[in-house]
């Protein structure tokens, strides 16, 4: 079988770079480019850079750019749907650590106008040791500010030169977060004070959000592969579900050409409401679900979701107490909530429970406690179904269910709580008060909340006697 190459030449003008080579931004952003070329006449070409050197993995160029995105899930009608499709839009891959000229090189593209990006969470961070002639420097920022820098020597300042950068790494406000990395680096080396205002005045950093699960090589690649005809290294699998929501100046629409494209990329003046949706339901629904689901014998957000009893009590939450603590239409809440459980139902994916279990309790405070502590200001009482979740968290961190993952200081706690309670030296409304107390993980102390100790301490009790499914039928 053969590997998979062009049969026609390259011909798209560069106008994206896309600092990340990974299986989500080939899933995610790629994907949605390729559809904008065909259905919206975007004409645009992507070069792929690596943002860390090190990788000995094979460079997109062995394939001539080319690769297959297959997307799998439920569609609005939570009917089974699979798609293939041969993405064309990257034109190279380049890797600074090997190939800085060509990368430097990139600067002086005529029609280079977007810069687009994902290297972790980790990746936007500063240093002090990163050299201006450093080939190529260590940090992400520190390549983008000297690529930037020579695009505005290159073209003399020239404000029609300017390009829009959209991050899609998952930290808060990651547009003004990439600007200011870039200009540490731009008053560490000194550069000409024009470059900061040319950053100001002719580029635009977007805050962005992205949403969708790209689970990467598929385990049945070899079936796919001889459906397909042809041998695929970076075959990548994505679910059907996806939403890119871009914070900028309404003239990107024009630019981007998403009239017509029937994609769902939304242009918006405030991210917030998005990144507060999609946290309250779709991440607070798996931090809820995961610890219930776990101490009622279940191993994947699929099986769960499919579970007659843990399913119906994921939905009640969701509707119940999480969408009317959100401050946003409620109407918009209940669809994204049915996508999202449709999401959950997705056939094709096996996501552990036990995957997603990590760092528990930053999650949870960070996901979840501010719906509970808003419903309680709603309705002066508190919500029973996340009290149970709090209360099912609390006793998978006794440790016997699955291998922990956490900060050290909560995984202590809990190691010399849980001891305590199982002597007898501590009882369960003493370690739920003492949890609670916890400002590090809050940033509050949250025994001020009315009778939220006594209800944690009840629903371990339930737990502790009844079983998990015992403490859901009580719920």
């Amino acid at each position: 079988m053969q590997a998979l190459r062009r049969s026609t030449p390259f011909d798209l003008p560069v106008k994206i770079l896309q600092f990340g080579q990974g299986n989500f931004m080939r899933g995610f952003f790629d994907w949605q480019i390729d559809l904008l070329n065909e259905r919206s006449g975007l004409n645009a070409g992507v070069v792929v850079v690596r943002p860390r050197g090190g990788s000995a993995s094979p460079l997109l160029d062995v394939q001539d750019g080319l690769f297959t995105t297959v997307v799998r899930g439920l569609d609005e009608a939570g009917q089974p749907v699979s798609t293939v499709r041969t993405i064309s839009c990257v034109q190279r891959e380049i890797d600074p650590a090997s190939m800085y000229g060509d990368y430097l090189a990139l600067a002086s593209l005529p029609e280079l106008r977007f810069i687009v990006s994902n290297t972790t969470e980790a990746g936007i961070a500063t240093n002090d040791s990163d050299a201006f002639d450093a080939a190529p420097p260590s940090s992400f920022p520190a390549k983008l500010a000297r690529l930037l820098f020579d695009r505005y020597a290159y073209f003399e300042g020239d404000r029609t030169k300017g390009v829009v950068l959209l991050p899609c790494e998952l930290i808060e406000q990651n547009g003004p977060a990439l600007k200011a990395a870039v200009l540490h680096f731009a008053r560490l080396w000194q550069l000409d004070a024009g470059f900061a205002d040319w950053l100001d005045n002719a580029c635009v950093f977007c805050s962005t959000l992205v949403d969708r699960i790209v689970t990467g090589y598929p385990q049945d690649a070899a079936a796919i592969e001889a459906q397909l005809g042809y041998q695929d290294q970076f075959l990548v699998a994505a679910e059907y579900y996806y939403l890119f929501v871009i914070e900028g100046p309404a003239s990107l629409a024009d630019e981007l050409k998403l009239a017509g494209a029937d994609l769902n990329i939304l242009l918006v003046d405030d991210i917030t409401p998005y990144k507060k949706r999609k946290v309250g339901i779709l991440n607070g629904g798996h931090t809820a679900l995961v610890p219930v689901a776990l101490l009622a014998g279940l191993e994947t957000v699929g099986d769960a979701v499919n579970d007659a009893q843990v399913g119906a009590w994921l939905a009640d939450t969701l509707a119940q107490e999480i969408i009317p603590a959100l401050p946003l239409p409620q109407d918009e809440l209940q669809q994204f909530a049915r996508d999202v459980l449709l999401r959950f139902r997705n056939p094709y994916i096996q996501h552990r429970l036990a995957s997603i279990a990590l760092n528990s309790w930053s999650k949870f405070a960070a996901r979840i406690a501010p719906q509970l502590l808003r419903y309680v200001e709603l309705h002066g009482r508190l919500p029973q179904r996340l009290v149970l979740a709090l209360a099912a968290t609390m006793r998978l961190y006794r440790g016997d269910v699955i291998a922990l993952s956490d900060d050290a200081a909560s995984l202590a706690w809990f190691s010399q709580g849980w001891a305590d309670a199982d002597a007898g030296r501590l009882t369960l409304p003493e370690l739920a008060q003492g949890w609670l107390a916890q400002e590090r993980v809050w940033g509050r102390d949250m025994n001020a909340v009315p009778g939220l100790a006594p209800a944690v301490a009840a629903a371990l009790q339930d737990i502790a006697s009844q079983g998990m499914r015992g403490a859901l039928q009580a719920v």
